[in-house]
């Protein structure tokens, strides 16, 4: 997921001190400086890309270092500890993520319901530590700070879907924070995502099978509270990305059906709710996922599965989404691209996609455009989760 550069605090409770943010009345949101700093061009250094095998045997993470022009090279494969779920792709964003100063991997491993850790130094992996998710599935994951939320799906078997904390410790160990699991609206939601907001004050989850967004209060001692469950503007509410001022913009599936792909705006209302900004943009593609906003708040792009394709949304300054380009990119001739995300620098966007095998990267030009600069692939067919540096 894309590292927002929100303002931190530090403070503490009886048993942990968490670095999160103070929080803000989302009802009032303040308006970005919407300098282009993409036009600017910076040079871009060096960094990485990772990919979750999700293999059901082993899981691995593999790693790709990234020049500064964009371009990839493999670099290794490590072992997750985990295992995976074999199936081609997970249903769910953020099962890989880094943490915002780039030093620690987090990985799910659904298939064993368990959440790796590494250490990241260079092109390497350190496997530091590895423990139960707090619920069956662990499809989501989202830190702040020292604070990991897992959001957990019921399982094939059936059972309640949850969100439950952890804390990461300064030398990669995670401890479960007790208290701190909380039911979704229902049992059995198919969960898609869960996300801090960017003043780490809320948590969002999104509902496919029910086509709600549930809010969470995050306390000082970071425990949820909710939580609070609103429906969605459209059906199967996916993968999401908050902008730094605290819009955010989902993804619509409505039920893969052919052509109905669309996104719409939201805005937090107080400590928890959402308010609706702009609601369901189509783009007349077909079954959307990932989303990812740039680090100027000024596009977003997001997965169409169903039809091998990116689109690209323009955001206002007050949170109104519009369509910029229903084809800004092909992966595939037919079903394929999945998870995806933004160098930390912005620079560039990467995506898998589970038809190809491939990880394709792009260049993000001033004008929200994209342009191709690589194509890596050997990959297996099961890989889900994605996350880039």
């Amino acid at each position: 997921m894309r590292r927002l550069l929100t303002r931190s605090a530090a403070f503490a409770s009886a048993a942990l001190v968490l670095a999160l943010g103070a929080c803000s009345d989302r009802s009032s949101v303040t308006e970005p400086d919407r300098a282009d700093a993409l036009a600017r061009k910076p040079a871009s250094g060096p960094g990485a890309v990772y990919v979750q095998t999700n293999t059901r045997g082993s899981n691995h993470v593999v790693v790709y270092g990234r020049a500064a022009d964009g371009t990839l090279k493999r670099s290794g494969t490590f072992r997750t500890g985990g295992r995976g779920t074999g199936d081609p792709r997970l249903p769910s964003q953020g099962s890989v993520i880094l943490s915002d100063d780039d030093k620690w991997l987090l990985v799910a491993n659904v298939g064993s319901s368990e959440i790796s850790v590494f250490a990241v130094s260079g092109g390497d992996l350190t496997l530091t530590d590895k423990v139960p998710s707090g619920g069956q599935m662990p499809f989501s994951l989202t830190l702040r700070g020292n604070l990991l939320y897992v959001l957990n799906a019921g399982g094939r078997a059936g059972g309640s879907d949850n969100i439950t904390a952890f804390t990461l410790s300064a030398v990669g160990q995670l401890s479960p924070l007790s208290g701190s699991t909380r039911p979704l609206s229902a049992a059995n939601t198919d969960p898609a995502q869960v996300q801090f907001s960017p003043d780490g004050g809320t948590l969002v989850v999104t509902e496919k099978a029910t086509d709600r967004i549930d809010t969470y209060a995050v306390g000082a001692d970071g425990r949820a509270s909710g939580p609070t469950v609103d429906d969605s503007n459209g059906d199967t509410p996916f993968g999401f990305a908050f902008t730094t001022t605290g819009y955010f913009v989902v993804t619509e599936a409505f039920d893969k059906a052919v052509g109905q792909a669309a996104a719409s705006s939201y805005r937090l209302s107080g400590a928890t709710g959402i308010e609706v900004v702009s609601g369901t943009v189509r783009n007349g593609e077909t079954d959307v996922c990932w989303t990812v906003i740039t680090r100027d708040d000024r596009y977003a792009f997001i997965t169409n599965f169903g039809s091998g394709t990116l689109s690209s949304y323009g955001i206002g300054n007050d949170g109104t989404l519009t369509l910029i380009d229903a084809v800004a990119a092909r992966t595939s001739a037919a079903q394929g691209p999945r998870d995806l995300d933004l160098s930390a620098d912005g620079r560039f966007l990467y995506v898998i996609d589970v038809g190809t095998h491939r990880v394709s990267g792009y260049e993000v030009e001033s004008d929200g455009s994209l342009t191709a600069v690589d194509q890596v692939g050997g990959l297996p067919p099961t890989i889900a989760g994605l996350a880039a540096r």
